[in-house]
């Protein structure tokens, strides 16, 4: 039997500078791991909002609408969290939602009252600013050199 216990040094081995490049990339990546938590729980609260809010009933379409949104809101956030360095170049995406999400009850709905009005708002202006924070953070990470 082979003894495995000896344990040596891995300094010279031929792709040490491989392994320590990719832990760092694997560490460092990620800059807005913060932002990741508020845009899925935004967008669970746009799928939900309906029935929350209680305009389920009477706003059919804008029901449905804000289900499929808070979907898609909350796949992006997803995406962020699994492939942060392919999806944070979608992050422009959310600040058009979230415009969208802002003008959706006057777009989609069927003359929409205060609580309807407020919710799409304060859900597309969450969605816009968190989308603003996300291009920052990969704007900034396209902007940094490279190591070596």
């Amino acid at each position: 039997m082979a003894d495995v216990s000896h344990r040596g040094d891995i300094a010279h081995h031929p792709d040490v500078s491989e392994m320590r490049d990719r832990y760092a990339r694997v560490l460092g990546g990620h800059d807005v791991a913060l932002v990741d938590g508020p845009v899925f729980l935004t967008g669970l609260f746009c799928a939900i909002s309906p029935w929350t809010i209680h305009f389920a009933a009477n706003q059919p379409t804008l029901a449905t609408h804000n289900l499929i949104m808070g979907i898609a809101i909350a796949l992006l956030a997803v995406g962020f969290t699994v492939t942060p360095a392919r999806m944070y170049s979608l992050s422009w995406a959310m600040c058009a939602m979230g415009v969208w999400m802002i003008v959706s009850p006057w777009v989609v709905g069927d003359s929409p009252d205060t609580g309807v009005i407020l919710t799409n708002v304060i859900i597309g202006g969450l969605t816009f600013v968190l989308g603003l924070a996300c291009t920052g953070a990969a704007a900034k990470e396209g902007r940094q050199p490279s190591t070596p």
